[in-house]
């Protein structure tokens, strides 16, 4: 705790104790406002100390890279069979295409 924090804490406990003393309404408005303030004052003390929100991000993504170049890694096998399958499915697209290609060229000459 800051000594800014403990000077606020003991002047509200002080002029709430007289205000109590003067009138337990006034004392209990005092002591209530009081309180806030030197709450909100101890969270507020500490503000500019936190990471900003660019800070947390570039951490995060940071430690997303990190991750996605870990289970790239880890990945590479499954990667390359799907390559493979991609391939032999392309393999088969074209055999068929070309089927087709000839099916239609022999209904044309037998046409004409």
């Amino acid at each position: 705790m800051s000594k800014r924090v403990v000077v606020a804490g003991v002047v509200w406990v002080v002029v709430t104790v007289l205000a109590f003393l003067v009138d337990p309404i006034l004392g209990s408005v005092v002591g209530i406002f009081g309180a806030t303030g030197v709450v909100v004052l101890s969270l507020g003390n500490s503000w500019d100390r936190h990471p900003d929100f660019e800070e947390r991000e570039l951490d995060r993504s940071r430690r997303r890279a990190a991750k996605k170049a870990e289970n790239w890694d880890k990945n590479a096998d499954v990667r390359e069979r799907d390559r493979a399958r991609y391939t032999a499915h392309q393999a088969k697209l074209a055999v068929k295409a070309e089927a087709k290609e000839a099916r239609r060229q022999s209904t044309e000459r037998r046409a004409s």
